[in-house]
């Protein structure tokens, strides 16, 4: 282990593994240093400038069986629903005359050739909705190279595709053992949307059953080594209509996959300069303050919900998922008050595209 002082591990360009290991082991003032040296950094790179992704959740339709989600095929509780055209449309109309400039479509995996000429359809249509002024970003899982290249040639910009661990033995431990879930096949994915032009975004679960702090260490440098675009990572949440949920006794408290999740934000912050990191829901489904606490240790884009509330209860990833009683206009006033909160502003009107994918073109 490296004699340098905590300090002086702070002004290193490149970290070790050993060194990120020392940072997220970080307590009291050392903790409280890496978050004001992430705070600065943010300052510096990309600003003090929050920008909303307005989140359209179209479907919990899913051809997955992932072990820790709520919405995986094998869960008969949830009731499934897709989201009616016109419903998305008001959404993205709401969210144009609101000036967000930027929209998440995310929903459960799906591969038919009527679902990938349905998000087509969509993406061309909102492009007229809004005078292609609206970015948009798709986190529609695993898709072939040709779906990709025409969801893109359709107006879409970014592609987020969570690996949610880079440890391929962790994986096997979270997924069933089948093509459908297969780590090389996600990674590819990754890859290709990389070639294609898109921003690339993925990201990771911190405190997830059998995960070892070595093992987020190793996640901080993939996220590194593959020169992700944006982020978005947060607490791993048990659900109790899913296979994980029998470890549930195993699990580090809520608060400190909580505080791992601000360190692992602050880090990446830091070894990431540009790039776009999410201060996801998951963070205030922990601490009612969540979601200003990851702005503040770095992160710089938040997903007001436009789900139409009816859908909300049956879009439950994991439990104790916040907001699902409120309308988008409610969601929108909450959010803008927690981004002052945070010290930061709101880039209204603004894309708030990826420096980082800017500065590598």
């Amino acid at each position: 282990m490296s004699n340098i002082s905590f300090k002086e591990l702070l002004q290193k360009i490149f970290f070790s593994k050993e060194e990120i290991l020392r940072l997220l082991e970080s307590q009291g003032d050392d903790r409280q240093l890496l978050f004001a040296k992430a705070a600065e950094t943010k300052k510096e790179f990309v600003g003090n400038i929050v920008y909303f992704r307005g989140l359209i959740e179209y479907s919990n339709r899913c051809s997955k069986n992932c072990y820790y989600c709520g919405i995986r095929r094998e869960n008969p509780f949830p009731h499934r629903y897709t989201m009616t055209d016109n419903e998305v449309y008001d959404a993205v109309k709401y969210a144009y005359k609101e000036r967000y400039s930027s929209l998440v479509i995310q929903s459960g995996e799906i591969n038919s050739q009527k679902y990938i000429n349905q998000i087509t359809k969509m993406l061309k249509e909102i492009r007229e909705i809004t005078n292609k002024e609206m970015g948009i970003t798709l986190s529609l899982g695993e898709q072939s190279e040709e779906t990709l290249q025409q969801w893109k040639d359709a107006g879409a910009r970014r592609y987020l595709l969570r690996i949610e661990t880079s440890s391929p033995e962790l994986y096997s431990k979270l997924h069933p053992n089948d093509k459908l879930h297969d780590y090389e096949g996600r990674l590819n994915v990754l890859r290709l949307t990389r070639q294609l032009g898109y921003q690339v975004g993925s990201g990771v679960m911190i405190g997830l059953p059998f995960q070892t702090i070595e093992n987020l260490a190793d996640d901080l440098i993939f996220l590194r080594d593959f020169d992700i675009d944006m982020v978005g990572m947060g607490p791993y949440i048990e659900h109790s209509e899913t296979p994980l949920f029998q470890y549930r006794d195993s699990l580090l408290p809520q608060t400190e996959r909580f505080d791992l999740t601000l360190k692992m934000i602050a880090i990446l912050r830091i070894m990431m300069k540009d790039i776009n990191i999410a201060s996801t829901t998951a963070m205030q489904a922990i601490d009612k303050m969540g979601r200003e606490k990851a702005l503040k240790a770095g992160a710089n884009v938040i997903m007001p919900n436009l789900t139409p509330q009816k859908y909300r209860k049956n879009y439950m990833l994991y439990e104790d998922k916040p907001c699902i009683d409120e309308e988008a206009d409610q969601c929108k006033n909450c959010l803008s008050i927690r981004v002052r909160l945070a010290g930061d502003t709101i880039g209204f009107g603004e894309w708030g595209d990826s420096k980082h994918f800017a500065n590598r073109k």
